[in-house]
């Protein structure tokens, strides 16, 4: 599609040229340089709109799949365990295993449900109704000790380092659950882009009145070029080192949303692929 626009865009230049040349008069020579301007500019136009549309579609496809794979594994898991229980005698052991894993599958079944859901209240600004002014420093902690769990981690895995001199340093007026879902979302992507060994630093500090959540890993890293799509609804970014990792795109794209709504933002650094990254989320302090 661009190399078609870009053809299009010279055949009306050598015909400009060929006419301008064939055409002496003041009048028309003016007038054909607006139509021939109005044309190529309508040509790039539309071209950049359709490559728009298609990588939007593409994008779109991607997440459909991704989704219907994230949905039909655990329940396709699920089912084989049911069907293993009602078929066979399980002693308890066996049994209670299976239902630890079935958990972890509808937990899992509940999570891209939610995170769905999420995107699709993130593009509607809500009131502050229910924002209270609370500490980010237990919350960051208890986020850091769920992922824990969730990952099977050790602490030396994911630490957590809290670089403030007082708790108002850390207080934001905010929603709790809108800040836990950001935080969890930026635990789950850094466990999630560390193959093997995790080494996770998570650092709750603060500069010129605001809070700073940084979440640090050793992983995959980030093209430079793709530090700002990644903040984009639906967005993957194209790495031959994540391409068996499963996900919607939908993570920080909700991430920076709800910081953005709470008068903030989020950001991502990376030295290149391979070389981990680092994303930033800032909510300005309850006191500015």
């Amino acid at each position: 599609m661009i190399v078609l626009g870009i053809c299009l865009v010279i055949t009306a230049i050598i015909l400009n040229i060929s006419w301008i040349i064939h055409w002496c008069e003041v009048v028309p020579l003016v007038l054909g340089i607006i139509f021939f301007a109005i044309l190529i500019a309508g040509l790039v136009l539309n071209t950049i709109f359709l490559v728009r549309e298609i990588r939007r579609n593409e994008q779109h496809d991607s997440f459909l799949n991704a989704v219907t794979h994230e949905l039909k594994t655990p329940v396709a898991s699920i089912r084989l365990y049911l069907e293993t229980l009602q078929s066979r005698n399980v002693e308890d052991p066996q049994r209670r295993k299976f239902y630890g894993i079935m958990l972890e599958d509808t937990d899992r079944l509940m999570g891209t449900v939610d995170q769905v859901l999420r995107a699709a209240q993130s593009v509607h600004k809500r009131g502050e109704e229910h924002w209270t002014n609370l500490d980010l420093a237990p919350l960051v902690q208890e986020s850091v000790e769920v992922a824990r769990t969730r990952h099977h981690l050790e602490e030396q895995n994911m630490r957590l380092e809290i670089q403030t001199v007082s708790q108002e340093e850390t207080t934001v007026r905010g929603d709790v659950d809108d800040l836990r879902v950001a935080i969890t979302n930026l635990l789950d992507n850094a466990v999630k882009y560390s193959p093997g060994e995790k080494d996770i630093v998570v650092v709750l500090t603060s500069e010129a009145g605001n809070a700073l959540i940084r979440v640090i890993d050793h992983g995959v890293g980030i093209p430079r070029g793709e530090l700002k799509r990644i903040f984009r609804r639906f967005y993957r970014a194209p790495l031959r080192t994540i391409a068996k990792v499963k996900g919607t795109g939908l993570g920080l794209f909700i991430v920076r949303a709800i910081a953005r709504r709470h008068n903030g933002d989020a950001w991502a650094e990376s030295e290149g692929e391979g070389k981990g990254a680092t994303v930033t989320i800032r909510i300005p302090g309850a006191a500015r």
